[in-house]
């Protein structure tokens, strides 16, 4: 059985000292090894920004795409490949605003990939500017005068579009979110994991400081039960969703590959896909 340390490579990061991404990847490397993973049955698929430098840092299959494209790539993969566990990744901005549309829609499908969102309400890679994460009156380099736009409650939409597994971390509390990553990655359907790790260089507002005299964690509240989804959207309501832990889980609702005919059988990825002459023009003639 693999250790931990058998998911890190001879790659060392390059995010900012102090970055939360840092435990965030610490996380994933940990729940991999609790959950009895090799290497070779983890695909790691992230898009662009600070955080989508993640999946050349793991010794796992890893796939650094485009912006906010991250899960279409994990979905492809884990509809070829059954039988790898395949986590996505991304920022805010990643998966919040020009990936947004390919979030809702996997969340909808409910298809067996776990997305972890590093959210730190700013944009990093490009230098300090509002994300879709960014709280009005937000001053960055393209808001000045303080944004005026209201940030997008993720966790509430992600209730509203029918999420099957929905958590919330921050990057200090490694315990907490290495536990929520192993039970996105057993979870059978869409596992959704919001990460707030602050970017220690560009956003001098939500600090670790900010987060620890805001944050509430589930584990506080008395009697919270994340099998209600009622209960998680009015709890997030009262805490304008500054809360950490399983927030809703529903454990009922089938994956996307339970409801494809044929998808229990042989993987894909494991068929003979090799095209000679004849079956390429056989291809060809069904469309003359």
């Amino acid at each position: 059985m693999a250790t931990f340390k058998e998911f890190r490579n001879k790659t060392k990061p390059n995010w900012c000292p102090g970055c939360g991404d840092f435990s965030v990847q610490a996380a994933i490397q940990r729940a991999a090894a609790n959950v009895g993973l090799e290497p070779d049955n983890l695909a790691v698929v992230s898009g662009i920004g600070c955080s989508g430098r993640i999946s050349g840092y793991i010794n796992a299959y890893g796939l650094h795409g485009v912006h906010g494209r991250a899960l279409p790539i994990a979905q492809g993969v884990k509809m070829a490949n059954k039988d790898l566990t395949v986590i996505a990744s991304g920022g805010d901005g990643d998966g919040f605003a020009i990936g947004m549309g390919h979030t809702i829609h996997a969340i909808r499908r409910n298809i067996d990939v776990t997305y972890i969102v590093m959210d730190n309400q700013i944009y990093g890679l490009t230098k300090g500017q509002t994300s879709p994460r960014s709280d009005v009156g937000f001053k960055t380099k393209s808001t000045p005068n303080g944004s005026v736009e209201s940030a997008l409650n993720v966790m509430e939409m992600a209730l509203t579009a029918g999420a099957t597994f929905v958590a919330q971390s921050f990057s200090s509390d490694l315990k907490e979110l290495t536990a929520l990553i192993e039970e996105g990655i057993n979870h059978k359907g869409f596992s959704l994991i919001n990460v707030f790790s602050p970017c220690v260089t560009f956003n001098k507002v939500n600090t670790y400081d900010w987060f620890k005299q805001n944050i509430t964690k589930l584990s506080n509240v008395e009697n919270y039960d994340a099998a209600n989804r009622m209960t998680a959207m009015q709890t997030l309501m009262e805490h304008n969703g500054l809360v950490t832990g399983l927030i809703y889980q529903n454990k009922q609702q089938p994956s996307y590959q339970e409801l494809i005919e044929g998808y229990s059988d042989q993987p894909l990825a494991t068929h003979d896909l090799s095209l000679d002459e004849e079956k390429f023009n056989k291809m060809m003639a069904e469309f003359m």
